[in-house]
């Protein structure tokens, strides 16, 4: 989702000028105090105004966002991207799932699109799922951006909290390998997903 904005926040009798981060999953505020509300937590929100107001268990966090952005945020609360949104999926994406993902997710991808190869694809796709355990599986990512389309993208899938294989292994990899991050989204409880693309100038 990505939303963020320069706003003043009100949480009890805290008042604070910061930056306000609206997540995927989560609300974030920083400024002279920080909060994040975790979307399944709220109880109630509403955009009155220029406000939005969001209530959970902690308490309730007032962001004074402008008139257009407080309905804005609060609609994409209320209804968030579900997974395969997030990750880019459309209906007539063709796929490749590259490793040992979890089943409901090679479920949830059959289901919309138009193509899922569960091994190196004979031709290239729009998106590919690399289930990477190690840093030593990085190595694999130079060959698998020739399976993707020019505009395509490799979605590396890692462990969340693995020592073995870090979100600094995957960047710093993934650029060696002559690819851009573009993208960090939380794919399950367990695990996170980086977005490497071709860069522009070699498409």
């Amino acid at each position: 989702m990505g939303r963020e904005a320069l706003c003043v926040a009100r949480l009890g009798r805290q008042r604070s000028q910061g930056k306000a981060l609206l997540e995927t999953s989560e609300l974030i505020f920083r400024g002279d105090f920080r909060v994040k509300v975790p979307f399944k937590a709220i109880t109630a929100i509403a955009a009155k105004g220029a406000t939005l107001t969001v209530t959970w268990p902690e308490g309730t966090l007032a962001l004074e966002l402008g008139s257009e952005a407080a309905p804005k945020w609060a609609e994409k609360i209320r209804n968030p991207p579900g997974r395969l949104d997030k990750l880019g999926v459309k209906a007539g994406s063709t796929v490749a799932i590259v490793g040992k993902l979890e089943t409901p997710f090679v479920d949830e991808v059959t289901a919309r699109a138009a193509r899922v190869e569960r091994k190196p694809p004979g031709r290239p796709v729009n998106l590919l799922f690399f289930a990477a355990e190690t840093r030593g599986d990085l190595e694999r990512l130079e060959q698998l951006q020739k399976m993707i389309v020019p505009d395509g993208a490799i979605w590396v899938v890692r462990r969340k909290g693995s020592a073995t294989i870090t979100e600094t292994d995957v960047l710093r990899l993934g650029k060696a390998s002559g690819l851009v991050d573009t993208k960090v989204v939380a794919f399950s409880d367990t695990h996170t997903a980086a977005k490497l693309v071709i860069p522009v100038s070699r498409r």
